[in-house]
């Protein structure tokens, strides 16, 4: 490792910042600038409290910002590492392309093709259920039962996002996706060879923290949001076809959108 000095920088003490968050910001410094790059292991405590003559609980305090802006995560017995950066880029402009449909490949496996990772999805669940208001609103008002498919994605074993489908009974009830697989192309392929042409897709996005829930579905370290992603597909009838809710874990993607200037 490349000696502390050379790296960060000494404590000021006529700053009226504390001496933690001092600490945390050349740390953050030293990653943005890569001296310590993806997967590197940061400097342990021992090293720190040597280097700025400050107690361990002090240097601790530090990592604790570090984990909660998700910049590092720590590995028990091991110590505290630099966070990989989004691996996968969703490009809103062409995940969905029709070229993708008839070539039998689905809008994650394309991503995670790109990515150089080995998809996989898991914990699937496939039921006819009564429609939250919501998604009642969201399908166009008067849809009361819908086919909801519930899975998990893995990129090379680790979750990444779940997600639920609402479908209207009344297209899909009886057709290839109600299966727990739909085939080459995934359910729009199947919609479409249903007669419902999609024509464009409305998207709503927010950050924020995630429930107890998702971080034990997601397996989510300490500090890393989630990207809620609320998807309405319509077809060329103009009909709301599909409503798929998505929660991805935010240190596994990047999301990439071409907006048009007129």
């Amino acid at each position: 490792m490349t000696s502390l000095p050379s790296v960060l920088g000494g404590l000021d003490p006529t700053s009226d910042r504390a001496v933690f968050r001092q600490i945390a910001d050349q740390l953050r410094e030293a990653i943005d600038r890569g001296r310590f790059k993806e997967g590197d292991k940061l400097p342990s405590e021992a090293e720190l409290v040597e280097h700025y003559g400050v107690s361990r609980m002090t240097v601790r305090n530090s990592f604790s910002i570090l984990q909660g802006e998700g910049l590092v995560h720590a590995e028990h017995g091991k110590g505290v590492f630099v966070r990989p950066r989004p691996p996968v880029r969703r490009l809103a402009s062409d995940r969905f392309a029709r070229r993708h449909r008839e070539q039998g490949k689905s809008a994650f496996i394309v991503e995670a093709d790109a990515a150089g990772s080995h998809p996989k999805v898991d914990s699937l669940e496939v039921k006819e259920e009564k429609a939250s208001q919501d998604i009642s609103n969201r399908l166009g008002g008067s849809v009361r039962r819908v086919l909801a498919r519930r899975r998990r994605y893995l990129l090379d074993g680790r979750p990444v996002e779940f997600a639920t489908s609402y479908l209207p009974l009344d297209i899909v009830r009886g057709t290839q996706i109600a299966e727990p697989n739909p085939g080459p192309g995934g359910i729009y392929a199947r919609l479409e060879e249903l007669g419902h042409q999609l024509d464009h897709f409305e998207e709503e996005i927010r950050a924020r923290m995630p429930s107890p829930t998702e971080v034990k579905t997601l397996q989510l370290a300490s500090g890393v949001p989630v990207i809620h992603l609320i998807r309405t597909a319509f077809d060329t009838a103009g009909r709301a076809v599909e409503v798929c809710d998505t929660v991805m874990a935010a240190d596994a993607y990047v999301l990439s959108y071409q907006l048009p200037a007129t």
